[in-house]
């Protein structure tokens, strides 16, 4: 049970959080085998963002969401002015925009990173037809995943791909409005397996700089190898003003789409605490945008989100409860178990009490997954539906 103080200060702290959902996880996806289909899952942009404002509906704290240009704008820039009105109706906005270059059949050999300058244009000029939905959609930031890479030794020029990468990414800043931001994301295998031409933070760090001020790191937690040490990329690209945002899911092997919190919540909280540890220190707002990118064929599409958004609050208010002063002490004197304890500590306080709280005062169900549930809503999608999906082509759109 937390004291009124601490109640106080995760009050204050969800008030401001946020964190933005994926209009991909609500459709019909699977593995690289198949898809189990749901009754009740997105079969339109328009459904997939009218799911997603139930889930800010009974938590909160997801007022935006994220959308991929090919799956989610499907005539390019002349379907912004409908997207934009499905998501006001569903009571979202439109976050972060995602461009595709790696489901077409030319970016077999890359994207920007592709030998063909005729290939390497055209993944160009649909990312900077990306960045102008951006613009008009008043989403701030444009969010790059590269599958670009090779298979074998020898068969590409690592080098030369470099330099394409950096060539693209320059000619994308340059395209930018003064109020968004370009967040390169990392990757160190998958699809390809000899090499990958951003496999991880520094490389991302290296390529965002010489693109521009405006373009920073993105980290997506499903994205490192086994037991690699995430909360330290996090402290050293915030101290380089170089972190953007994240793309958070959970893994258990070596991929991500697990949900959020699922496997390791203790690294999850780890995260949160270097984040609002640096605020604390520097007396400043760390400008992070917090994102979702995960999607399952097994669990209710919604339902997961909002379990998803759930375990955000509760991880999030548990590193809130840190003592960051005692911490400090206990760090600069080298009293170990002291400094270890005072961190498990915050994480092993049962938030949920000060959150249902919050929520009552906020006039929402104190716990929204059953209230989602007592609406129907499901019910109501699979009738509405349910014909659709049952004939619907396997496919990761």
């Amino acid at each position: 049970m937390t004291t009124s103080i601490q109640t106080e200060r995760i009050h204050k702290a969800l008030d401001t959080f946020a964190i933005e959902l994926p209009s991909w996880g609500f459709s019909n996806t699977g593995t690289r085998f198949g898809k189990f289909i749901q009754d009740s899952a997105a079969t339109t942009t328009e459904e997939k963002l009218a799911d997603a404002g139930q889930v800010h509906k009974f938590t909160a704290c997801c007022p935006s969401v994220a959308t991929h240009v090919l799956w989610d704008f499907p005539e390019g820039l002349k379907s912004t002015p409908a997207v934009m009105a499905s998501a006001a109706k569903a009571g979202v906005r439109l976050g972060a925009i995602n461009p595709n270059v790696f489901q077409d059949q030319i970016y077999k050999n890359g994207s920007l990173g592709n030998p063909d300058p005729k290939i390497r244009q055209a993944a160009l000029d649909h990312i900077l037809e990306s960045v102008e939905i951006g613009k008009q959609t008043g989403s701030r930031d444009v969010s790059l995943w590269f599958g670009d890479g090779s298979s074998y030794p020898g068969t590409q020029s690592i080098r030369h791909r470099k330099q394409w990468f950096t060539e693209g990414l320059k000619q994308t800043h340059a395209h930018l409005s003064p109020q968004q931001r370009m967040l390169v994301e990392y990757k160190p295998f998958e699809p390809y397996f000899y090499h990958t031409d951003l496999a991880d933070w520094g490389m991302s760090l290296l390529l965002s700089r010489h693109a521009g001020p405006q373009a920073k790191v993105l980290v997506d937690t499903g994205h490192h190898y086994q037991a690699q040490n995430i909360e330290q990329i996090v402290a050293w690209l915030l101290s380089e003003d170089m972190l953007g945002g994240f793309h958070f899911n959970d893994r258990r092997y070596a991929d991500d789409d697990l949900t959020f919190g699922s496997i390791d919540p203790y690294q999850v909280f780890r995260i949160f605490n270097e984040v609002i540890g640096f605020e604390r220190e520097t007396g400043k707002r760390a400008d992070i945008a917090y994102m979702i990118d995960q999607s399952h064929n097994l669990k209710d599409k919604t339902e997961e989100m909002i379990q998803t958004a759930i375990t955000a609050q509760e991880l999030y208010s548990k590193a809130v409860l840190v003592d960051h002063e005692k911490l400090t002490h206990y760090q600069m004197k080298g009293e170990l178990i002291d400094a270890e304890e005072c961190l498990k500590a915050a994480f092993s306080s049962d938030v949920r009490p000060a959150i249902r709280e919050w929520r009552k005062g906020k006039g929402l169900a104190e716990e929204p997954l059953q209230a989602f549930r007592a609406s129907g809503y499901t019910d109501q999608a699979a009738r509405l539906r349910g014909k659709k999906n049952k004939g619907a082509v396997a496919s990761y759109a």
